[in-house]
């Protein structure tokens, strides 16, 4: 009897032992599909209020090109016959930069002098034949008077002096268009040597030497000159941010790949919209920055931080720590609900918050520095904490 006892008082051993496991990991499947909604459980972190420095930024994108650039071109056509600089060149201006093929230049003012000469001569000639003219028509003049002329041959010596007037006005504006003409010849003969029209780097060129240009229907660019001792970024900002820079506000930015930062502030808001991303309107945001080293180059890509504000020795607290927001009367602080570590538990309060940025959020009042603010972790919540006044960035 004794021997058929203890294989029966196993088999409930074991089946108490499973049913527990069974028990236990029922147990853990309902705590995972229902989390417990007690604040003080495991879904809850305690964060001490704190001193820190604090900023508020927008952020965009941005491009770096010279603020000040000439694209050199070609005010006649013509053969490119020599270019005096290369690209990296630095030039003063009234540098020469490059020369057309001036033959076909020089023959028309060859030819506008040879036809000035001519209508000179011919003027001469016709000044000439007026003052003959004249001469007969005032004695005339007297011999009528003792009747021994007749009244015709004066009237046609009057005819013959008013021509020779006509005449002689006729080659004076001929006089007058030829040498508008060469004045316009010699002009464009000027135009075959190409001069830097200010002091910069030629940073481009799009012309060679045996090209010919041909300015007919536009200025063909040589090569463009800049000035590179100042450079603008043309960044591209989100209309929902437009509305919060002011021109002469704080900026600084970064460019990939360096640490260093290049501070200034904001130029100028064009009011034009630039582009359109995923339905977002980016504006440009012009800034100029002092390049006295050259270590800005045109192109360059750039994280921009326009600063909306900033504080030292701030209260502050986890931007995560933020709950709902409260009303608010206009030109007052917004106001977050944040939960609160209390003698009896958590309990939640209204604070009113100054910067927020993505991280941090400056608490103006509602909390003392030491007070422990509790951030729960959303994993089944309505909706998450929230970050900072931003829109999505493209």
């Amino acid at each position: 009897m004794v021997m058929k006892t203890r294989p029966h008082r196993l088999m409930r051993q074991r089946l108490f032992i499973l049913i527990g496991v069974l028990g236990v990991a029922v147990l853990l499947l309902l705590r995972w599909i229902w989390p417990s909604d007690d604040p003080a459980g495991s879904m809850v972190t305690f964060v001490k209020v704190s001193r820190a420095s604090i900023e508020e930024t927008v952020t965009a994108q941005g491009k770096l090109e010279p603020k000040e650039f000439v694209d050199v071109g070609a005010q006649i056509s013509g053969q490119l016959q020599k270019l005096h600089v290369e690209i990296g060149d630095i030039v003063k201006r009234g540098d020469l930069i490059a020369e057309i093929d001036p033959q076909i230049y020089v023959a028309r003012v060859q030819a506008d002098e040879a036809r000035l000469k001519t209508i000179r001569a011919q003027l001469a000639e016709q000044e000439a034949q007026v003052a003959f003219t004249q001469s007969v028509y005032a004695r005339n003049q007297k011999l009528i008077a003792a009747d021994a002329v007749s009244r015709e041959t004066l009237e046609g010596s009057l005819k013959e002096f008013k021509a020779a007037q006509a005449r002689t006005n006729s080659f004076k504006a001929q006089l007058e268009e030829a040498q508008s003409q060469l004045d316009a010849d010699t002009a464009n003969l000027g135009f075959t040597k190409i001069y830097a029209p200010i002091d910069g780097t030629v940073v481009s060129q799009t012309s060679k030497e045996g090209q010919t240009l041909n300015a007919n229907q536009m200025a063909p660019v040589i090569v463009q000159i800049a000035d590179l001792d100042t450079m603008t970024v043309r960044a591209q900002v989100a209309e929902a941010d437009v509305a919060r820079l002011k021109p002469g506000m704080a900026v600084y930015f970064n460019t990939l790949g360096s640490e260093r930062r290049w501070s200034s502030e904001l130029r100028q808001l064009l009011p034009s919209p630039d582009a359109t991303v995923m339905d977002v309107v980016l504006y440009n945001a012009l800034v100029d920055v002092e390049n006295s080293d050259y270590a800005l180059m045109t192109g360059m890509s750039a994280q921009m931080f326009f600063q909306l504000g900033s504080a030292e020795d701030a209260l502050v607290i986890p931007a995560q720590a933020l709950g709902k927001k409260l009303p608010s009367d206009a030109g007052q602080p917004e106001r977050y609900e944040v939960n609160v570590k209390s003698a009896d538990g958590i309990e939640t309060r209204p604070v009113e918050i100054g910067l927020l940025n993505r991280t941090q959020a400056q608490v103006l009042s509602g909390l003392q520095e030491g007070d422990q603010v509790a951030i729960i972790r959303a994993s089944n919540a309505a909706s998450p904490a929230p970050a900072a006044r931003r829109v999505p960035r493209i």
